[in-house]
């Protein structure tokens, strides 16, 4: 069966590449939603769905996927400037914080399977010369919570409880998963 991911992110291509999965990369159009009112499982699932499902290729497994750091009850998506990305790493700075990736997989026939991870992620405490040095050397615009664990994180985490590769971006085990269940896996 085709496989297609919704997404550009170059970090979940690489995370199904590895895995041998064949699939084609299709950008979804969808508008994310911003709902701080929502948990976060469920926003960040609603979202992968949306993403899913503004790919319309009906004879494919068609994978959406969401990320969000969240500290405090608040949802940090990716920041809109640097200003935004250095006030999100100091927010961080010396914390703990959850990155969820919620997943949903639109199959042929409609069915939709949606799905979530949860993963801790503590921060070292770090000053405006550590953040200034990781900018240096990573585009913080593109990544929930203005930074990536794959991308010199060991600048800034001290330690994580979970799925490495969830806060990269897509839990890719429990994905795969999902679509052996189902007869879509491949690799």
């Amino acid at each position: 069966m085709r496989i297609v991911l919704a997404s550009t992110s170059p970090r979940r291509r690489e995370l199904l590449a590895q895995e041998g999965v064949e699939f084609e990369v299709m950008a979804s159009p969808a508008e994310e939603l911003h709902d701080e009112s929502i948990p976060l499982a469920e926003l960040c699932e609603r979202n992968a769905e949306l993403k899913a499902r503004g790919v319309d290729v009906p004879d494919a497994a068609v994978i959406g996927a969401d990320t969000l750091v969240w500290i405090d009850g608040d949802p940090l998506g990716k920041p809109k400037d640097l200003e935004t990305a250095k006030s999100m790493l100091r927010r961080l700075s010396g914390q703990e914080h959850t990155v969820c990736t919620g997943v949903c997989v639109v199959f042929p026939g409609g069915r939709v399977e949606r799905f979530h991870e949860l993963t801790a992620v503590r921060f070292k405490a770090f000053d405006e010369k550590v953040i200034e040095s990781y900018f240096e050397r990573v585009n913080p615009l593109d990544k929930a919570g203005g930074y990536g664990i794959q991308e010199h994180g060991e600048m800034l985490v001290e330690g994580i409880e979970g799925n490495f590769n969830n806060v990269m971006g897509l839990p890719v085990a429990l994905l795969l998963a999902r679509l052996e269940a189902c007869g879509t896996a491949q690799g």
